[in-house]
């Protein structure tokens, strides 16, 4: 029986599983696994079976998991839930050695809207995805983790920049490539990055046959395990909470659904740089699958009008050392619950009626609900959820847990809330409910 001690014990592990989007999938599919979704192919004919669970992956970085309900999806409709896998991070460069003064480091570029400060001083390692030959010529590709911290970006002494706490602005290019290690004077080695991929790779499955490394993506990550925080164990602190958390809320949901009707689960990579690529939630990923669950078009269009989506991405909790950057009633508190997001500008797809179903789940199990409006002289982010409202035309409430620190390199939010969420999201799935999820035409 899943509790809150639990289900924070899991999430801590998911957290320090899942460095990368690549590794956030493959943690995903070893609990899916595990709980009987079969993997399904896009490149395969799909049979599905009334009352199965199934998964589809695309790139190794995107997922969809659903259960095939009993039901018609045209009497139900299909419950989805959206999260993405991305986090802003620093991601290594193709040719990325840099030799300078007995040091090595890599040449990186900012992946999405990091704050960049945090990074410094950090015990960071590195992960992600490398291709290789073999000696067959055959091309393959793997996943790498270091795990341990290999890399660091130590902070100039104030003694030689005595305006730092007063004006301390980060040059992308040169200020942040981390330091790996001290070169031997004589040492001629190219292509150092490459000879340590190897060198890892080995260590992690000793039968590969790696003649080169042809190409690799790979981020650096805060090497700290996730933890609890606080004199009560109130706050969660872990890199890559915005979105991992989400994403492991809306997986641990969908593992409860019931066979009676439809749910799925989509995860996607992406989001953090605008979701327009073949993997983000402004390609053709959800559109294929919801696809090959219907026969026609009519009937997807009809289902589609009977669905509904939630979109779970982290919301901006009230910072109590800047609370003039909030709108006065509208300032989410950690450990109080789920955060419903508006936007007037569509920037958020929440309707009244969406954020309606989600309070009513919400009241059901006495959960509390807070809501996020941006001040009115401010610009606001976005989520999945209007891509997802524009592309397919379901309806969308976008949530999710409050969050302090978002898109450092490590992010804190309330050990409460990721539970509150899921009772919710738990709600969601079953079909038994009696949520009507039909719009109300006037």
């Amino acid at each position: 029986m899943l509790d809150i001690n639990n289900f924070n014990e899991q999430l801590f592990a998911f957290l320090d599983a899942s460095p990368t989007p690549y590794h956030a999938v493959k943690s995903q599919i070893r609990v899916l696994q595990k709980n009987g979704f079969k993997r399904l192919l896009e490149n395969q004919q799909w049979l599905l079976e009334p009352g199965q669970r199934y998964y589809v992956t695309r790139n190794g970085s995107s997922l969809i998991a659903f259960v095939y309900g009993r039901e018609d999806s045209l009497k139900t409709g299909i419950r989805m839930l959206g999260a993405h896998t991305d986090s802003p991070c620093l991601k290594v460069k193709p040719n990325a050695d840099i030799k300078k003064k007995s040091y090595l480091q890599l040449a990186v570029e900012v992946y999405g809207g990091a704050l960049l400060n945090p990074w410094f001083d950090r015990d960071l390692s590195l992960a992600g995805k490398v291709v290789y030959q073999d000696s067959h010529q055959a091309i393959h590709s793997c996943l790498i983790n270091f795990v341990k911290p290999i890399a660091i970006i130590p902070s100039l002494a104030i003694h030689l920049d005595r305006e730092a706490n007063k004006n301390h602005s980060i040059n992308a290019q040169t200020d942040i490539p981390p330091i790996l290690l001290t070169i031997e004077h004589d040492d001629k080695k190219d292509n150092m990055l490459k000879s340590l991929l190897t060198e890892q790779l080995k260590q992690q499955n000793n039968k590969l046959d790696i003649v080169h490394i042809i190409d690799y993506e790979l981020s650096f990550y805060d090497a700290q395990p996730a933890s609890l925080l606080g004199m009560r164990d109130d706050f969660i602190s872990s890199s890559r909470l915005d979105n991992l958390l989400s994403c492991f809320i809306c997986l641990q949901a969908l593992l409860s659904a019931d066979d009676q009707g439809t749910s799925l689960l989509i995860c996607t990579d992406h989001e953090e740089v605008g979701s327009a690529s073949q993997v983000g939630a402004q390609g053709t990923f959800l559109q294929s699958v919801l696809q090959r669950l219907s026969t026609t078009a009519e009937t997807l269009s009809r289902i589609i009008s009977r669905s509904m989506m939630i979109s779970a991405d982290n919301a901006h909790a009230l910072h109590p050392n800047f609370t003039d950057k909030h709108d006065a009633n509208h300032g989410p508190v950690l450990n109080q619950g789920p955060v419903i997001k508006v936007n007037a500008n569509q920037r958020y797809a929440s309707t009244c009626e969406t954020a309606a179903l989600f309070k009513m789940l919400a009241e059901k199990i006495n959960v509390p609900v807070q809501h996020f409006v941006v001040r009115s002289d401010m610009g606001c982010g976005s989520t999945i959820g209007p891509i997802a409202a524009t592309n397919i035309g379901i309806k969308t409430v976008d949530i999710g847990v409050p969050t302090l620190a978002m898109h450092s390199i490590r992010e804190m939010a309330g050990s409460k809330d990721g539970w509150y969420l899921y009772q919710v999201l738990e709600q969601y799935f079953d079909c038994s409910n009696g949520l009507n999820i039909v719009s109300t035409e006037f």
